[in-house]
């Protein structure tokens, strides 16, 4: 989805410490208008996002009120009943990813740190470090020659 926030994405806390951020996302489509031979907006779609963990402390940290996002995830219903017995239920966006829309605006990347996996916790995982220097060929001992793209 690709909108603008409608507010602050709101930062919490469940009760085991896990980040949550929550916001909302407007979509406003342009449509023309052959009458007036004129683009006018078209009917606006609000989708309440959450994300999760350390993409929620970031989103909270680098958007605001009207910041335009792309958002990307998974669409779920959230199902509840009000105290007057009526069933409701609303979509949410379960992000997976969030950034900022380059359409209208520039952004600066800023890497956060993470903290660097322990060998004990995974033996055998061939991504818990990278090393700095390319992949050498099996044969010659010597670096792999950069592949240029097929196209």
């Amino acid at each position: 989805m690709v909108g603008n926030l409608v507010d602050d994405p709101e930062l919490r806390f469940t009760s085991a410490g896990v980040p949550v951020a929550r916001f909302t996302v407007a979509s406003t489509p342009r449509v023309f208008d052959r009458e007036t031979n004129a683009w006018r907006d078209g009917e606006p779609t609000f989708l309440d996002c959450s994300c999760w963990r350390q993409l929620a402390e970031n989103a909270a940290e680098s958007l605001a009120k009207g910041s335009r996002v792309v958002v990307a995830g998974r669409l779920r219903t959230d199902r509840w009943e009000t105290p007057e017995g009526e069933k409701r239920s609303r979509m949410v966006l379960e992000a997976d990813e969030v950034g900022a829309a380059l359409t209208f605006a520039t952004v600066t990347i800023t890497r956060t740190t993470r903290p660097v996996p322990s060998r004990e916790t995974a033996p055998d995982d061939p991504w818990a470090t990278a090393t700095p220097t390319r992949p050498t060929s099996p044969g010659g001992g010597q670096e792999a020659p950069a592949q240029e793209p097929p196209f």
